[in-house]
């Protein structure tokens, strides 16, 4: 029974202490940057009705979603994905908003996911959506903005691999599939099994260059010079009319001097069916699942009543706080901290120490000293909870100072502190 009430569920896991401090700093400084692009926030419950995220939405399979019942019998799920979410906000108070509006979230999802898989079924999530923008511009602008997060979270070795849906479906156009075997395909494409993907073209009938070109996906990753062999390998109008708008984004990326962090994969369709042209995700070292997808999905606010293209993105906190430790990124808590130490008849001056170190910035944590603890045990303490100065009242007027790295141990009045 102890070991039950000490233990978390399968996929959840507890955050604290140093690593909880830097997730929080982490989520801060990328909060940061969309806060600069213009996007504002924005707050979705955490547990919504079944039908904003059902199939027909393209969220997650209803059999990795948290269900349960409310006193009417109407199912609920704990939310599995912000964009549905935002998407319903959007047609109910912005239905009449014809120009761009920018949205950013932060919370967790969650997605009950198989068990030994060691993924976790809580996640935290920060994103954005520009919804009201057609437009390359707002695609490079999106991919920009990933781009400037990431860099302020500290991360520095990254790609972003971009892809276009409506290449895929423009390939698919010229051999008029039934809607089973494009679903066959998008599986094989989807989980990059191009080999089961050649085997199973080859039992069907599709017209010659369509099987080609699906063969060819495979090779279509790489650098800018990769959009040239996808254009050339089409004669289909929307699959060109795609690679024509990646050529466009690639521009204004490179007005940002972002060609770096960039790669295309025009094998890449990812997961959620209501993507509807560029998609994108995110990888670094250290892990091995993307830490950031997005892409544009024009459809899905005609959903929930309002007839809007839209794009957006959503970073994956864990796996990045992972890789950012995993390369051992340094991290620094620019904000100094102190320790008070004092009797209590020192009382009333601790306090009045603790608010003028307060005042001018400085984290004051205080203690009252027990005679069971030495000074060095409180040295020690303060090195746990990064302290970097800790003061020992001596009496009313007068402390001990002495810093983390006891470089500094002296004495003065408290009344000459500039702290």
């Amino acid at each position: 029974m102890r070991e039950t009430m000490l233990s978390t569920p399968e996929g959840i896991r507890d955050v604290y202490g140093l690593e909880c401090e830097r997730k929080h700093a982490c989520i801060a400084s990328m909060e940061n940057v969309l806060h600069l692009y213009g996007y504002k926030d924005i707050e979705t419950p955490t547990f919504e009705y079944f039908g904003i995220f059902n199939s027909d939405k393209g969220s997650a399979p209803s059999n990795e979603m948290y269900k349960f019942f409310d006193r009417d019998n109407n199912t609920l799920v704990l939310r599995p994905d912000f964009t549905p979410s935002v998407a319903r906000c959007v047609a109910k108070y912005f239905n009449e908003e014809e120009l761009p509006i920018r949205l950013c979230y932060k919370g967790k999802t969650f997605a009950s996911t198989k068990l030994h898989q060691g993924k976790l079924a809580e996640i935290t999530q920060l994103g954005s959506e520009l919804i009201n923008d057609d437009s390359s511009a707002a695609d490079a602008e999106t991919i920009a903005c990933v781009i400037d997060c990431l860099l302020a979270s500290g991360l520095t070795k990254f790609q972003i691999e971009i892809g276009q849906v409506d290449f895929f479906k423009g390939i698919l156009e010229e051999a008029g599939l039934d809607e089973d075997v494009e679903d066959k395909l998008r599986d094989y494409i989807q989980i990059k099994n191009f080999f089961g993907l050649s085997e199973y073209i080859s039992s069907i009938d599709i017209p010659e260059n369509v099987r080609d070109n699906l063969n060819n996906l495979s090779g279509l990753f790489g650098g800018v010079e990769v959009l040239d062999r996808a254009f050339s390998m089409t004669e289909n109008s929307r699959a060109r009319e795609a690679v024509d708008r990646l050529r466009k984004v690639y521009t204004a990326l490179s007005y940002y001097e972002y060609e770096k962090y960039i790669s295309f994969d025009l094998s890449m369709i990812n997961g959620y069916d209501y993507y509807t042209g560029v998609v994108f995700s995110g990888y670094t070292y250290e892990t091995g699942n993307p830490i950031v997808k997005g892409g544009r999905y024009n459809t899905l606010l005609k959903q929930f009543g309002k007839d809007a293209p839209s794009i957006g993105f959503s970073l994956y906190v864990d796996e990045l706080m992972n890789s950012l430790i995993r390369q051992e990124i340094p991290y620094e808590n620019k904000k100094e901290a102190a320790l008070i130490v004092y009797v209590i008849e020192h009382q009333d001056s601790a306090l009045r120490l603790a608010k003028k170190l307060r005042d001018k910035g400085v984290i004051a944590q205080l203690i009252r000293k027990s005679k069971r603890h030495d000074t060095e045990e409180y040295m020690e303490y303060a090195d746990r909870y990064n302290a970097g100065k800790v003061y020992i009242l001596l009496d009313q007027k007068t402390v001990r100072i002495i810093s983390a790295d006891r470089s500094v141990d002296e004495e003065r009045s408290i009344e000459s502190l500039d702290c």
